[in-house]
């Protein structure tokens, strides 16, 4: 059987970088540092990870992070306040949810969304 998920990662050339985007952007909690090869972050139900590497070739392939918000334009607002560029406008699955999607200082896609009511 296979269980729920455990935690996320993407990976990163400068952990010290991601780590304070992550903590001091999005609001994660570090809960874990290994030197510059791991840090584990709180992130509600699940952990989210970054792996360091030194590699000078492209990031191994990474998802897509999506963080729930209760107020998709209140979250903007308060993230494009603390550096963020999005990358679009306001996405739309109508009917169902609202989305906004902008990246981490590894290029890295991360998306708020707001499930309609």
């Amino acid at each position: 059987m296979i269980g729920p998920v455990d935690h996320v990662y993407y990976w990163t050339r400068d952990i010290d970088r991601a780590v304070a985007f992550y903590v001091e952007v999005v609001g994660f909690t570090l809960a874990h540092r290994a030197g510059d090869e791991w840090a584990e972050l709180e992130a509600g139900t699940i952990r989210f990870g970054l792996h360091g590497t030194d590699d000078d070739g492209p990031l191994p392939g990474s998802g897509t992070m999506v963080l729930r918000v209760d107020d998709l334009e209140a979250a903007r607002w308060t993230l494009k306040g603390r550096g963020v560029t999005f990358d679009e406008l306001v996405g739309e699955v109508e009917g169902f949810a609202r989305f906004a999607t902008f990246r981490d200082p590894d290029d890295n896609p991360i998306q708020i969304i707001e499930y309609r009511r």
